[in-house]
């Protein structure tokens, strides 16, 4: 007998059955990366969280069509490539490749579709278009607003009505703006920014219009689940339902609203604007991704998961135990429904897990069924997906210094500190770390042991 899939819908806040509206062509449109700087582990939470959720409406239904999105024009784009002194087409290519190897280290299946803003801005244009005629929104000064009083369900996503939302965000203050709460759609471009023709001359589209553009072109003007991190709950997700819905003269944007928490370090949101972030290519000469996705996995999306070595290096131990009976199969054994059970119970990837430890003990003692089994329970949320020989390169890494050269540095350390040049003791510190030795400051001694 088959499972049903539920889902935690923010946009009723109840847990619900998954029901397509086309049962063979289920749609999926998820909120891609803004290609400004390379991508931290915050951003690889959706990444896997949504990758799971591919994976599960893959294995019930026939067809199943992915859209995720590129934003390659933003005003933190511009910025960076002012203050990197790089052309945006080679910014945004390059974050742009950066993002994807990510995805590949992270083994996140592609998405059907990745479409980028700058190729869908006769689409942007033709959807503010509609949005003036039918009015909804508004041209002053050369830009475009969309006038949010004007769409009665405005916050029914965030559950929370106009005044609240004023009162809890930052809204932009302009002039031109007819209420403090209407949103761009529309703005002029400085003469060193991108810009392109437009019924309300040279300029370039508001952030949150894209994805409407984008998800009506590929998905329809209704479709089954839209996803993205907590944080694209409002204004953003709020913004592209106003404008779709009134566009597209329809009661539905989306019928499910899925978003994953925020990873944490201390306690503290991991962001550019913390200052806390690490970036995912930097673990790519470290450790193997499986680790990485693992770690992500293990806290169930809705829920804040906190960053940590003790994490990483639990993480790595039990995928270093569970290859204790790996072999490398061709072809994949058929799991049971009542393994992925908690996978099909709202991406519950904790019990998932539980479950995988269970089916590693019987593999350890069963028979090769038993044992292809795992192996296929592994594969199927993107683990075990390197060879054993690959997994023990990252195992064996040796530590690329001497213990001379070790004491070495630190000799060079104290002297800089001495010379109050903190700045050259952060970097001889950081050099031993990326080798594989920590120091640590005692009183007046420098004691140190390999990671």
């Amino acid at each position: 007998m088959s499972i049903d899939i539920f889902l935690t819908n923010n946009l009723t806040n109840k847990k619900e059955k998954f029901v397509p509206q086309i049962e063979d062509n289920v749609r999926l449109y998820v909120c891609g990366p803004t290609v400004y700087d390379d991508p931290h582990i915050g951003n690889a939470r959706p990444l896997i969280v949504f990758d799971i959720l591919f994976k599960i409406l893959k294995n019930k239904y026939s067809k199943v069509t992915y859209v995720r999105n590129i934003t390659d024009i933003d005003d933190k784009i511009i910025k960076s490539s002012k203050d990197n002194k790089i052309s945006i087409a080679d910014l945004t290519k390059k974050i742009s490749d950066s993002f994807s190897e990510d995805c590949t280290y992270l083994n996140c299946d592609t998405p059907n579709h990745q479409p980028k803003a700058t190729d869908h801005i006769p689409e942007m244009i033709e959807m503010i278009t509609e949005l003036i005629k039918k009015k909804f929104a508004y041209e002053i000064n050369r830009h475009v607003y969309f006038e949010v009083k004007k769409f009665k369900d405005y916050g029914k996503l965030s559950n929370k009505n106009l005044d609240e939302l004023i009162a809890g965000s930052r809204i932009d203050i302009s002039d031109n703006k007819k209420n403090p709460e209407d949103f761009v759609l529309w703005k002029p471009s400085n003469e060193d920014e991108p810009s392109w023709d437009s019924p309300w001359g040279k300029g370039r589209p508001g952030w949150h219009l894209e994805c409407s553009a984008m998800s009506k072109k590929y998905l329809g003007k209704e479709f089954d689940v839209h996803g993205g991190g907590i944080d694209l709950l409002f204004p953003h997700h709020e913004n592209e339902i106003a404008q779709s819905r009134c566009a597209n003269d329809n009661e539905v944007f989306a019928n499910y609203w899925l978003h994953n928490a925020f990873i944490t370090m201390s306690g503290e949101k991991m962001a550019k604007s913390q200052g806390n972030i690490l970036k995912i290519k930097d673990f790519r000469s470290k450790m193997s991704g499986q680790v990485l996705r693992l770690a992500l996995m293990s806290a169930h999306y809705k829920q804040p998961l906190d960053w940590n070595e003790k994490l990483l290096e639990e993480c790595e131990n039990t995928i270093s135990k569970w290859y204790n009976v790996y072999s490398n199969i061709k072809e994949k054994t058929k799991i049971p429904d009542e393994f992925l059970k908690p996978l099909y119970d709202d991406l519950n990837t904790p019990g998932y897990i539980a479950n995988l430890h269970k089916l590693y003990e019987k593999a350890q003692k069963g028979s090769d069924e038993d044992r292809m089994l795992f192996i296929s329970s592994c594969h199927f949320v993107g683990l075990l997906n390197e060879t054993k020989e690959e997994w023990l390169k990252f195992k064996k890494r040796k530590v690329l210094i001497s213990e001379s050269e070790i004491l070495n540095k630190i000799n060079e350390r104290n002297i800089a500190r001495e010379n109050k040049n903190y700045e050259e003791a952060d970097k001889i510190r950081d050099e031993l770390l990326d080798k594989g030795v920590l120091i640590e400051d005692k009183d007046d001694k420098t004691t140190w042991n390999y990671k």
